[in-house]
This record gives C-alpha cells, sequence and structure tokens, in this order.
C-alpha cells in the first residue's frame, strides 16, 4: 500500500515583520503558526480517522464527518490563497489581464475596490471576501464566503482572498474591521492575483 499524502502547513512567502505595518509581526506569526495549522491539523485527523475507520470498517457519522472536514480543508485552502495574494511591496491597483477584466466587469478599478470592500466590511461573523473567476461567463464575481465553506460558487476560482475572522485583523485593529479591510488594498499582490487569471485563459 502507498504512503498516504496529507496537508502540511505552508512557509510564507516573506517574513513575518514584512507586511508591517498593516499587519504586524505578533498578529501574522499567530494567525499563520497557530489559526491555519490548526486547521491543517483538523484536516488530517479527519483523513486519519477516514483511513482507520476503513480499515477495521468501522462505522463513522459521515454528516458531521464530511462538514468538519470540509470545514477544515476549505480553512486550508483560504489562507494558502491569503498569504501569496499580499506582499511587501504590494497595493497599487492591478495591470495586464486583471485590469483589463475588472475594467470590463465593474466599470473601473474604484468600483471594484468599492464593492470588494463593501464584501468585507458586511460579512457576518467569521467569513471571507473573494474574487473569484467564473470559467462559463468569464467574468470576474466576487463572494462573500461564510465560514470557510458556506456560499462558495461551485467550480469559480479564486483569484483573491480577504481573511475577515476576527483572529485576522484583532491584535492589530481591534474591532475595526474596516479600518483592516483598508490597510489589506496596501498589501495585495496583484502580480500574483493576476498570474492566477491569466493560468485559467489562455
Amino acid at each position: 500500500m502507498t504512503a498516504r499524502t496529507f496537508y502540511s502547513l505552508p512557509e510564507l512567502p516573506y517574513g513575518y515583520k514584512d507586511l508591517e505595518p498593516h499587519i504586524s509581526e505578533e498578529q501574522l506569526k499567530i494567525h499563520h503558526d497557530k489559526h491555519h495549522q490548526a486547521y491543517v491539523t483538523g484536516a488530517n485527523g479527519i483523513l486519519e480517522k477516514l483511513d482507520k475507520a476503513r480499515k477495521e470498517g468501522a462505522d463513522l457519522d459521515m454528516k458531521a464527518v464530511l462538514k468538519e472536514l470540509s470545514f477544515n480543508i476549505g480553512g486550508h485552502i483560504l489562507h494558502t490563497l491569503f498569504w501569496a495574494n499580499m506582499a511587501p511591496k504590494g497595493g497599487g491597483k492591478p495591470s495586464g489581464l486583471l485590469a483589463s477584466s475588472i475594467e470590463k466587469e465593474f466599470g473601473g478599478f474604484d468600483r471594484f475596490r468599492k464593492e470588494f470592500t463593501q464584501a468585507a466590511v458586511s460579512a457576518e461573523g467569521s467569513a471571507w471576501a473573494a474574487l473569484s473567476f467564473c470559467m462559463q461567463t468569464n467574468r470576474p464575481i466576487i463572494m462573500q464566503i461564510e465560514k470557510h465553506n458556506v456560499n462558495v460558487f461551485p467550480s469559480f476560482r479564486i483569484l483573491m482572498v480577504l481573511d475577515v475572522w476576527e483572529h485576522a485583523y484583532y491584535l492589530d485593529y481591534k474591532n475595526l474591521r474596516a479600518n483592516f479591510v483598508e490597510a489589506f488594498w496596501n498589501i495585495v499582490n496583484w502580480a500574483e492575483v493576476n498570474r492566477r487569471l491569466e493560468s485559467l485563459i489562455k
């Protein structure tokens, strides 16, 4: 039997201090090392539980197991996207295919930024704002994801995400989510977001 593959915590593509002053070293360390790691550990624990149950022929509460697995895998995947779509020298405006796609869909970057910001600020409780892409219509579409796995549009490819769970910003911004969202625009890695879009349209 071949060795089983599990999830692992990715390294950050920058140092813990490199996103300051927008995200502090302490905030980033806790978010990456503790919260993201917890989703990796949770997903792997469930996979191990499934492996053991199948080997032993044991029954599982599949509804509960798969709900928990979806939550943890979603948390891992979204955080992995999140780290990479930020950069120390980010911000500004997108260029290339991404810029033209935003212009066509939203009428300009300012309108896109306004809608994305509103999606992030107005999300209820623990949630994400995401810019996704629909391959059927060739349109960029904003998603407001609850938890890590609710209101996700099936098969849509995610280009950019913003974590607005309190664990993403509370040490730096307390309960002022809107201030964190505003700071995010200074560290968006537009080159990476554009690369994700270009990989879809060849």
